[in-house]
Protein backbone atom coordinates (compact mmCIF):
# COMPACT_ATOMS: atom_id res chain seq x y z
CA UNK A 1 0.00 0.00 0.00
CA UNK A 2 1.17 3.39 -0.65
CA UNK A 3 3.74 4.83 2.03
CA UNK A 4 4.93 1.39 2.53
CA UNK A 5 8.57 1.47 2.63
CA UNK A 6 12.16 -0.97 3.00
CA UNK A 7 15.33 0.50 4.13
CA UNK A 8 17.96 -1.66 3.05
CA UNK A 9 21.89 -1.49 5.25
CA UNK A 10 24.53 -2.93 2.78
CA UNK A 11 28.34 -3.37 3.44
CA UNK A 12 30.19 -1.31 0.83
CA UNK A 13 33.52 -2.06 1.52
CA UNK A 14 35.45 0.70 3.33
CA UNK A 15 31.78 2.18 4.41
CA UNK A 16 27.98 1.42 4.59
CA UNK A 17 25.25 2.18 2.21
CA UNK A 18 22.08 2.61 2.91
CA UNK A 19 19.16 2.19 0.21
CA UNK A 20 15.27 3.04 0.54
CA UNK A 21 12.58 1.72 -1.78
CA UNK A 22 8.86 2.62 -0.99
CA UNK A 23 5.49 2.32 -2.65
CA UNK A 24 5.17 5.68 -4.58
CA UNK A 25 1.24 5.36 -5.64
CA UNK A 26 -2.24 4.52 -4.38
CA UNK A 27 -2.61 0.74 -5.01
CA UNK A 28 1.41 -0.44 -4.92
CA UNK A 29 3.15 -2.13 -2.12
CA UNK A 30 6.95 -3.27 -1.63
CA UNK A 31 7.58 -6.86 -1.44
CA UNK A 32 11.41 -8.85 0.01
CA UNK A 33 12.30 -11.88 -1.36
CA UNK A 34 15.54 -13.92 -0.60
CA UNK A 35 16.73 -16.69 -1.77
CA UNK A 36 20.05 -18.00 -3.61
CA UNK A 37 22.40 -15.50 -1.87
CA UNK A 38 20.34 -12.39 -3.67
CA UNK A 39 17.83 -10.60 -1.24
CA UNK A 40 15.83 -8.75 -4.05
CA UNK A 41 12.82 -6.05 -2.67
CA UNK A 42 10.31 -4.86 -5.24
CA UNK A 43 7.82 -2.73 -5.71
CA UNK A 44 4.97 -4.07 -7.56
CA UNK A 45 1.29 -3.03 -8.80
CA UNK A 46 -2.01 -4.55 -7.81
CA UNK A 47 -2.21 -6.75 -10.54
CA UNK A 48 1.73 -8.37 -9.61
CA UNK A 49 3.85 -6.44 -11.96
CA UNK A 50 7.18 -5.00 -11.18
CA UNK A 51 7.32 -1.35 -11.53
CA UNK A 52 10.95 -1.37 -9.89
CA UNK A 53 13.36 -4.16 -8.38
CA UNK A 54 16.33 -3.74 -6.22
CA UNK A 55 18.79 -6.68 -5.77
CA UNK A 56 21.58 -7.04 -3.26
CA UNK A 57 23.70 -10.01 -2.56
CA UNK A 58 22.65 -11.82 0.40
CA UNK A 59 26.64 -11.72 2.77
CA UNK A 60 27.12 -8.11 1.90
CA UNK A 61 23.50 -7.22 3.46
CA UNK A 62 23.67 -5.97 7.09
CA UNK A 63 19.53 -5.17 7.51
CA UNK A 64 16.69 -5.01 5.83
CA UNK A 65 14.24 -3.15 7.62
CA UNK A 66 10.88 -3.01 6.49
CA UNK A 67 8.29 0.15 7.78
CA UNK A 68 4.41 -0.45 6.66
CA UNK A 69 2.18 2.27 5.79
CA UNK A 70 0.74 3.97 9.23
CA UNK A 71 -3.06 2.93 8.70
CA UNK A 72 -5.55 1.93 11.86
CA UNK A 73 -5.65 -1.83 11.32
CA UNK A 74 -2.38 -2.38 12.14
CA UNK A 75 -0.92 -2.49 15.95
CA UNK A 76 1.21 -0.27 16.99
CA UNK A 77 4.76 -1.28 19.09
CA UNK A 78 2.88 -0.25 22.33
CA UNK A 79 -0.05 -2.06 21.98
CA UNK A 80 1.69 -4.96 21.31
CA UNK A 81 3.82 -4.77 24.49
CA UNK A 82 0.97 -4.27 26.24
CA UNK A 83 -0.63 -7.07 25.11
CA UNK A 84 2.24 -9.39 26.27
CA UNK A 85 2.16 -7.45 29.68
CA UNK A 86 -1.58 -8.56 30.29
CA UNK A 87 -0.91 -12.05 29.02
CA UNK A 88 2.24 -12.40 31.75
CA UNK A 89 -0.10 -11.29 34.19
CA UNK A 90 -2.76 -13.77 33.18
CA UNK A 91 -0.02 -16.27 33.44
CA UNK A 92 0.99 -15.44 36.57
CA UNK A 93 -2.37 -15.45 38.45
Amino acid sequence: MKGDRVEIVVDAGERVREFEIAARRAGRRVETTTGRGVVEVTEVTRTGQAVRTARFMASRVIAVVEHPAADGARPTVESAERQSDDERLRRAS
